[in-house]
C-alpha cells in the first residue's frame, strides 16, 4: 500500500483568549493587571484558553480526497494552517510529503504590490520550482485564471473572485504532490466552481491526495473519497461522503410556516424511508426510497393532490411527482392517516438533494399546505457517470475483419 501523502497524528491546538488593546487607556490599566496577577474584571481565567482542535487524527493516499465539514469554527481551516505550518500543533504531529499546492485564503501569499504574473513566479519559486518550470506552466495557469486580461495588474487591484482564481490555478497547476483546498473557492462564480472540482477530479485520478474543505456540500460528496465531520475541534464521523453529509446534517427539523387557519388538511411532517421502512437521510443510487407524507384533517376533504419536488441542492430541478400525473386518484379521506410515495431504484447520482411535499386542492391545484426544500438526504454512487441522473445503457461496438464494401452490413464482433 503507497504511503499516504498526508498525516495528521493526534493534534491538538490551543489558543489563547487575549484582551485587545485599541489605546492607551485600556492598555496601561492591562498592564497593571498583569503585574499584581489580578485577571481582567468579568473574565474568568480557568476560561481562557480556548481548544480549537482536540486529539484530531488522519491520513491521505494517493488518489484519496478527504472531504473536511462542519459548521463555523470547528476547526477545518485551523486543520489546514497547521498542514501548511501557518500553526504549530499544541501536541501531535503533522507532515506533508512532497511539494504542496495550498490555497487557504483569498490571496494567501500573493504580494499586493507586484502583479500577477510577478506573484505567479513568487508563489512558483516558494513552492521550490525553477524558473523554466513555472514558464512552462505559465500560459496553463493565466488560461484556466481567466485573468490574461489584468496579469500584469497589481493583484491588490484583484478582486477577491479574482485572487481566487489566480490561487487556485497557481496551487493546482505548479505539479504539487499534495494539495489543500479551503472554501475560498466560494468566492468565484459558479462556472468557475464547476471547473475547479472537475480539475481536481483529474489531479484525484492521475494519484494526487487532496484535502477539501467546503460548505457546497454537492460538490463534497461528487469530489470526495472520504469525509470527515467536524464538531467543536473533534471527529464526529469519518467514512463515505454522502453519509458525512447526512451526520452534519442531523440538525433539529425545519421550521414550516403554519398552513392558514382555513385550510381543510395540512402536512403534520414527512419521512424519507429505506427499503426496511426505517428513517434514513443517506442513499446508493439504484436503492428503493419511500416518501411518506403524514397528513391531518380537520373536515373531509374530496380528492386532493399530494405532490413530491427534488431538487439538488444547488437548486436544480430533478424530478417533481404528484398523483394526479401518477393517475392516482386519493378519494374522499378525512381524520389522520399517511401516503408514501415510493421509487423503486433511486436514478439520482451522488449528491446532495432537497425534498419538497405539499397538498394541493384537487381541481383547482392551489396548495392546502405546502414543506419547501425541507426534507435533505443525500446519495453516494459507484457509478462513474458525471451529471443528475444514472442512466442503465450498453455500448455496442461492431467492427469488421477486413475492409467493408458499400453495403457491406456483417457483424463479426459484437462488444457489450
Amino acid at each position: 500500500m503507497a504511503e499516504p501523502g498526508v498525516l495528521f497524528q493526534n493534534v491538538s491546538k490551543k489558543f489563547q483568549r487575549g484582551e485587545r488593546h485599541d489605546s492607551f487607556r485600556d492598555l496601561i490599566p492591562s498592564m497593571v493587571r498583569r503585574m499584581t496577577g489580578r485577571p481582567p474584571v468579568g473574565v474568568d481565567p480557568t476560561r481562557r484558553e480556548f481548544w480549537a482542535l482536540r486529539d484530531v487524527s488522519f491520513e491521505v493516499r494517493p488518489g484519496e480526497a478527504l472531504g473536511i465539514i462542519g459548521s463555523n469554527g470547528a476547526g477545518k481551516s485551523t486543520i489546514l494552517k497547521l498542514l501548511t505550518k501557518i500553526l504549530r500543533p499544541t501536541t501531535g504531529t503533522t507532515e506533508l510529503r512532497g511539494r504542496v499546492g495550498a490555497l487557504i485564503e483569498v490571496a494567501a501569499g500573493f504580494h499586493p504590490d507586484l502583479s500577477g504574473r510577478e506573484n505567479v513566479y513568487l508563489q512558483g519559486a516558494i513552492m521550490g520550482m525553477k524558473r523554466a518550470e513555472i514558464a512552462r506552466k505559465f500560459d496553463q495557469i493565466v488560461d484556466f485564471s481567466g485573468v490574461s486580461e489584468f496579469i500584469d495588474t497589481p493583484v491588490k487591484r484583484y478582486s477577491s473572485g479574482m485572487n481566487a482564481r489566480l490561487g487556485f490555478a497557481i496551487a493546482a497547476h505548479l505539479d504539487p504532490d499534495v494539495l489543500l483546498i479551503d472554501e475560498v473557492l466560494s468566492v468565484g462564480d459558479a462556472a468557475f466552481e464547476e471547473k475547479c472540482v472537475a480539475h481536481m477530479r483529474t489531479l484525484i485520478a492521475r494519484g494526487l491526495p487532496l484535502i477539501f474543505i467546503s460548505h457546497h456540500l454537492p460538490a463534497v460528496v461528487e469530489l470526495c473519497t472520504r469525509t470527515i465531520v467536524l464538531e467543536r475541534g473533534q471527529i464526529k464521523f469519518d467514512g463515505n461522503p454522502a453519509e458525512a453529509v447526512g451526520k452534519y446534517r442531523s440538525a433539529p427539523p425545519v421550521q414550516h410556516d403554519a398552513p392558514h387557519p382555513l385550510s381543510p388538511i395540512w402536512i403534520k411532517r414527512a419521512e424519507l424511508l429505506d427499503y426496511r421502512g426505517e428513517p434514513s437521510n443517506t442513499y446508493r443510487t439504484g436503492d428503493p426510497i419511500a416518501i411518506r407524507v403524514h397528513y391531518e384533517t380537520k373536515e373531509p376533504v374530496d380528492a386532493p393532490q399530494f405532490a413530491v419536488d427534488i431538487h439538488r441542492a444547488d437548486g436544480l430541478y430533478c424530478a417533481g411527482i404528484n398523483t394526479r400525473i401518477s393517475g392516482h386518484r386519493v378519494g374522499l379521506i378525512q381524520g389522520g392517516g399517511h401516503i408514501d410515495l415510493t421509487i423503486p431504484s433511486l436514478p439520482l447520482l451522488a449528491g446532495c438533494y432537497l425534498v419538497s411535499v405539499g397538498i394541493l386542492h384537487g381541481s383547482l391545484m392551489t396548495p392546502y399546505d405546502v414543506h419547501l426544500r425541507a426534507y435533505p438526504f443525500s446519495v453516494s454512487s459507484h457509478s462513474r457517470q458525471v451529471g443528475v441522473l444514472h442512466l442503465e445503457h450498453s455500448w455496442d461496438l461492431q467492427t469488421a475483419s477486413r475492409p467493408s464494401s458499400p453495403g457491406d452490413t456483417r457483424s463479426v464482433a459484437s462488444i457489450r
